[in-house]
């Protein structure tokens, strides 16, 4: 959806009866947030699509509600609002293909090529569950995420490699299942991370020796909420501050399960007296690198859900956001190589999905939100939290600080992208 107004009179729907255009406009808000667009973006979106339809909105978004005041501009600009609708929702995922279907549905109905009740039928259907063959694919990509993880982040062994792999794939499963089963939800953070330790402490115990944190780390790589620290961090650096403390909020809650799920596990484990033989196998050879990355770069297209189309696009954003980071940390010279590589890094995707949602008609996010993917210091707070558990005080902090330090590195590039490039599309 663009910002600008349609060269199109909005006088074309003057004649559209008002709950007709205000239903499309909360399905379409609907979707844009169980599709994981972020508040300064969906608030836009919806705004711009209602102008153009012949209304103002005054929209405000949260990870968890929507709110959205309509006025028909046919009353003038000092009309009182005539329908306001709230709406309690879950907090949304990112799905790729979906989104850039809602955004074309969007754009046809604002061209006058769909009738308004087509559009709001097509969002409507947007929303039916994943299919079983799209479920495996997900729970698949779960399990060759981790595994690219030890051998592209971490550097570890063929066994932690493959341990993580099947550990992965069980985390997906767990996942997938608690998808309909909203009382697993709320827990599965932290089932996920008990079975995860429990997994790999019985494997280094009675198969072959693991570097435990590693393993574990690698594992829960795609359930770190990396993203949503991130997002959050733009929403408040964009004055969003209720929709920013809040998922950051949710972010923290995540980390905290995970943490205690990991605590749980190998507590479990030494109540029954099973320890892990924690042993440093010889590293994965350094060739592995690559197709690592390109193995990561095809689990996250699917992780994140974009469609076959798409695929090439998203594996590239992907590869070029690593890269980037890994030579501005080799170039950095005096200046800290993590914050700048992440800076660059971010820096350089935003700008090249705004460049490709200007020319492509597409949203921005299906190169934005997979590229910053390895990016995202989700790891870092993982690692924080957890050794202010384990009561290293210390080293939490300093490593509390290193997340904050990525987080503004990140975002600052992200923003200073937009500066480079401006978006000329609401996504």
């Amino acid at each position: 959806m663009t910002f600008s107004p349609a060269s199109l009179s909005t006088t074309q729907f003057a004649t559209t009866a008002l709950n007709t255009r205000i239903a499309f406009l909360v399905e379409l808000a609907r979707r844009l947030h169980q599709y994981g667009t972020s508040a300064p973006r969906l608030e836009m979106a919806i705004s711009g699509s209602a102008q153009r339809l012949g209304l103002a909105a005054d929209v405000w978004s949260s990870p968890t509600a929507i709110i959205i005041s309509f006025a028909d501009l046919a009353q003038g600009d000092d009309g009182v609002a005539q329908v306001t609708q709230v709406m309690r929702l879950p907090p949304g995922d990112v799905n790729l293909a979906r989104l850039c279907q809602a955004d074309l549905i969007a754009d046809q109905v604002i061209a006058g090529e769909l009738d308004l009740r087509e559009g709001f039928r097509l969002l409507r259907e947007l929303g039916k569950p994943d299919t079983r063959r799209a479920q495996a694919g997900v729970i698949a990509s779960y399990g060759l995420a981790a595994a690219s993880v030890v051998a592209l982040l971490l550097h570890s062994s063929w066994a932690d490699l493959l341990t993580t792999a099947l550990i992965g794939l069980i985390i997906g499963m767990i996942t997938v299942l608690s998808a309909k089963r909203p009382r697993l939800a709320v827990a599965s953070e932290a089932i996920c991370a008990l079975v995860a330790t429990v997994v790999a402490i019985v494997v280094s115990a009675f198969v072959v020796p693991l570097a435990i944190k590693s393993v574990v780390l690698a594992s829960l790589i795609v359930l770190v909420p990396g993203m949503a620290l991130t997002t959050g961090v733009r929403e408040i650096s964009s004055q969003h501050l209720v929709a920013g403390m809040a998922r950051m909020g949710g972010a923290v809650s995540s980390l905290l399960k995970l943490t205690f799920g990991t605590v749980a596990g190998t507590q479990l484990c030494a109540a029954v007296g099973i320890y892990p033989h924690d042993f440093a196998l010889p590293p994965l050879p350094a060739w592995t690198d690559y197709p690592a990355l390109l193995a990561a770069a095809f689990a996250f297209a699917i992780t994140f859900r974009a469609a076959r189309k798409d695929w090439l696009v998203v594996m590239a954003a992907v590869v070029l956001g690593y890269l980037a980071t890994r030579w501005g940390g080799l170039v950095s010279g005096a200046v800290p190589a993590a914050p700048f590589g992440v800076f660059l890094g971010g820096f350089m995707l935003s700008a090249l999905a705004n460049v490709y949602a200007r020319y492509a008609h597409r949203p921005g996010a299906v190169v934005r939100e997979p590229g910053i993917i390895l990016l995202v210091p989700g790891s870092v707070g993982f690692r924080s939290v957890s050794y202010l558990l384990e009561r290293d005080t210390s080293l939490g902090l300093d490593t509390g600080v290193l997340l904050i330090t990525l987080l503004i590195s990140l975002v600052a590039g992200l923003l200073f992208g937009d500066l480079l490039v401006a978006p000329r599309r609401s996504l």
